[in-house]
């Protein structure tokens, strides 16, 4: 499937733009308040990935507002920031690398070459090796993340989109889109030591934060599967919405997201919210077209979602399940990731990165 989105101009939501990188307001009777009530309540950064806009947008978490932009990365699919929060990760499709920035400086402190078309990075809790999905070539590629080396190539299932550690370290577990399963990755060999049979189209995983169970969109079929880790078994399917592309599991455990892109004519503009409980939707609600990334902070107060057709960022409150802002950032947002540091407010600014010519017209999703 073609990663690049179509904007479908007369379904963009009614939206009232205050600046360049300030807030666009959900319809309410007082948006200005609503806003406001929700400012400082979240601290750290929100990264995004504007694929189609070569940049990275870093958002201030407690004003909602784009702090910085970096430019410079082709077509970046997915950021991804560390646990400590210390060091930011993203992936260039058009030129098979990852890079390695500094949180606090906002230096390049590595690059390394990944297979064809990477998709999503991820870094193991103990910070020290960082996986990239290779959605060209069905491989895994393993890094050491202090010496930006490679040190495995894992092959694994059909089109490797979306991946994520599980929260002790052990696995990877890796979304085949291009397929109907999900891959096993042990973090001790950096070999695939099984597949499980989900659903048409996997397209990213999410653990429960005990690691008991891992949730999988299945964008061929509008459904959300359940696996149950220690016997690596389907335990469950829900409906979800239109073209189901990434999901996260709220911190605290209570609820389920998944974002629903739809399709290049019809883009899907909602997320689905389910009770982990009951592994039922509780509520649908609108984010904005082509809904694509989604993040919770740690504290489980406010999701993040990418709208890809929209280029904003939608802002949405777990309390009351409503749209609290959402904020224009570059073209095509994609990958999305949360970090416990903050970035102080700067210019934008360009990566010093090397020239690499290439064309990420492949990518299965």
């Amino acid at each position: 499937m073609n990663r690049r989105r179509a904007v479908a101009m007369g379904s963009i939501p009614l939206v009232i733009v205050a600046a360049a990188t300030t807030i666009l307001m959900t319809t309410t009777d007082d948006p200005e308040a609503r806003v406001a009530m929700h400012e400082g309540l979240v601290t750290g950064t929100v990264w995004v990935a504007n694929e189609d806009g070569a940049s990275l947008s870093a958002i201030d978490a407690a004003s909602n507002k784009v702090a910085t932009t970096l430019t410079g990365l082709k077509s970046p699919h997915n950021v991804q920031a560390t646990a400590d929060g210390e060091s930011v990760w993203a992936v260039s499709g058009s030129t098979s690398m990852a890079i390695k920035l500094d949180a606090s400086t906002l230096a390049v402190t590595g690059m390394v070459a990944t297979g064809a078309m990477p998709a999503h990075v991820v870094v193991t809790p103990d910070l020290t090796t960082s996986y990239t999905t290779n959605n060209a070539d069905d491989t895994v590629t393993a890094v050491n993340a202090s010496t930006m080396q490679s040190v495995a190539t894992i092959p694994v299932g059909t089109g490797p989109h979306g991946l994520r550690p599980s929260p002790d370290g052990k696995w990877i577990y890796v979304a085949n889109i291009g397929g109907t399963t999900l891959s096993v990755v042990d973090t001790a060999t950096n070999s695939q030591v099984a597949e499980i049979e989900v659903g048409a189209a996997p397209a990213q995983v999410a653990f429960s934060p005990d690691g008991r169970f891992v949730y999988a969109s299945l964008s061929g079929e509008n459904a959300v599967a359940k696996v149950d880790v220690a016997t690596r078994k389907l335990v469950g399917k829900t409906a979800v919405g239109s073209g189901p592309i990434q999901t996260f599991v709220s911190p605290d455990n209570k609820y389920l997201l998944v974002a629903n892109q739809g399709t290049d004519d019809e883009p899907g503009t909602t997320v689905s919210i389910l009770s982990v409980d009951t592994f039922k939707v509780v509520k649908s609600v609108k984010t904005g077209d082509g809904a694509h990334g989604v993040v919770i902070d740690p504290s489980s107060r406010h999701a993040y979602v990418t709208n890809m057709a929209a280029d904003t960022v939608a802002v949405l409150d777990l309390k009351s399940l409503t749209v609290v802002a959402r904020i224009p950032v570059g073209s095509t947002p994609n990958g999305i990731s949360f970090s416990t540091q903050t970035v102080e407010p700067s210019p934008e600014t360009k990566l010093e990165l090397p020239v690499v010519s290439g064309d990420s017209s492949t990518m299965k999703h």
